[in-house]
């Protein structure tokens, strides 16, 4: 990039403070800055009256404003029109650019920059308050400014592969939506006449109890919730096991975790997840493979009706204090059609994630290539 200057913000830019007296009876829109260059946004409305402030200061597009506490992590960002006239508190100093020498747009895009980024938590360290960052010290940020004719040039590139991943980001949604509905419909049709059995007769619990050398290391295996699947724990040595009980986990085991089942921590173990442990708090479940398989199982306790089912057998308070309990997951009631149906139903689920996998590796790359052009401008 050809003649670029090395430019202190305080060159570009002035603090501008517009401030108002609240007045009672007005309602005030209040900005907020999202971490790592998220931009400018309204996070509430206020009536005069309720706000202490003695002054709220009134922000316009074109302006750069900061959250002095959060500039470390990113809270940079340029006000676009949507925030015209809204307001900020003393937390979020403004300043106003000098257009004859930079554009506005560029500073945005600088915003979203790990350079930005890097400068900003340098100016915190050491700091009090919270670590909050002085509009004084913020001016001292240099950002590489080329002329204005190049600066618009790189935005419109910037804007362009933004808008791109952007559209890919709403194709891959809306194909998302579309596999998921026809998951659910499907599903539907072949559990609409199916009998119900209790969990404990068809996929009862199975425990592999797993006998502790001291010497030895245990992988653990985790479940996240809202149905997205296992992941993987560091080894436990077997010294720091003490007294905790740990079980082996099988591929294609049902996997439930006691303590957040009752928000969808239901997984089937796949075959990288065997060998893992886990403790009391997971239970693993093995369908009979002449009846069920683990995957329709996962489908139906992940459907809303399942959802609720796990919910009325996890009493107790919010969050740990919820426990699903063993005897209430076997005595749950299952829809059971045809094994043949559910291997076709599964095959379906198969084909849904190869699309959702698809999509989403044609959107990774997209994801990749923005970062990639702003650390070639901004280093």
């Amino acid at each position: 990039m050809a003649e670029v200057q090395d430019t202190a913000l305080g060159e570009i830019a002035t603090l501008t403070w517009r401030g108002e007296v609240p007045q009672p009876d007005q309602i005030y829109r209040l900005v907020g800055v999202r971490w790592w260059g998220g931009g400018a946004y309204e996070y509430k409305r206020i009536q005069g009256a309720d706000t202490q402030a003695p002054q709220l200061f009134r922000v316009e597009p074109g302006d750069l404003v900061i959250n002095k506490i959060w500039a470390r992590h990113g809270s940079i960002a340029i006000v676009d029109e949507t925030l015209a006239g809204a307001h900020g508190s003393a937390e979020f100093p403004t300043f106003t650019l000098d257009t004859n020498r930079v554009d506005p747009r560029f500073v945005h895009w600088f915003s979203k920059s790990k350079l930005a980024w890097a400068q900003c938590e340098a100016l915190s360290q050491g700091t009090s308050g919270k670590n909050r960052v002085k509009p004084e010290r913020f001016l001292t940020i240099r950002i590489p400014l080329p002329s204005l004719e190049v600066q618009r040039k790189l935005t419109a590139r910037f804007d362009s592969a933004s808008a791109a991943v952007l559209a890919r980001e709403n194709q891959a949604a809306q194909v998302a939506s579309e596999v998921e509905a026809t998951l659910r419909a499907a599903f539907a049709r072949i559990i609409a006449d199916a009998p119900r059995v209790a969990m404990g007769e068809i996929a009862p619990l199975v425990r592999r109890p797993v006998v502790i050398d001291p010497d030895a290391s245990y992988p653990e295996l985790g479940v996240r919730s809202f149905g997205k699947g296992t992941f993987h724990k560091p080894a436990l040595p077997g010294i720091e096991v003490g007294t905790k009980k740990l079980f082996t986990v099988g591929a294609g085991d049902l996997v439930f975790n006691i303590v957040f089942a009752w928000e969808g921590a239901v997984a089937v173990a796949a075959d990288k997840d065997a060998g893992r442990v886990g403790s009391h708090r997971f239970l693993t479940c093995v369908p009979d493979p002449s009846r069920a398989t683990s995957e329709f199982l996962r489908f139906w306790f992940l459907s809303e009706e399942g959802m609720l089912a796990l919910g009325q057998a996890s009493p107790g308070g919010a969050g740990r204090n919820r426990t699903l309990g063993i005897k209430a997951l076997e005595a749950i009631k299952v829809p059971v059609p045809s094994l043949d149906a559910q291997l076709w139903f599964d095959s379906l689920q198969s084909k849904a994630r190869a699309a959702k996998a698809a999509q989403a590796e044609a959107t990774a790359h997209l994801d990749q290539l923005l970062p990639a052009m702003l650390n070639e401008v901004f280093g």
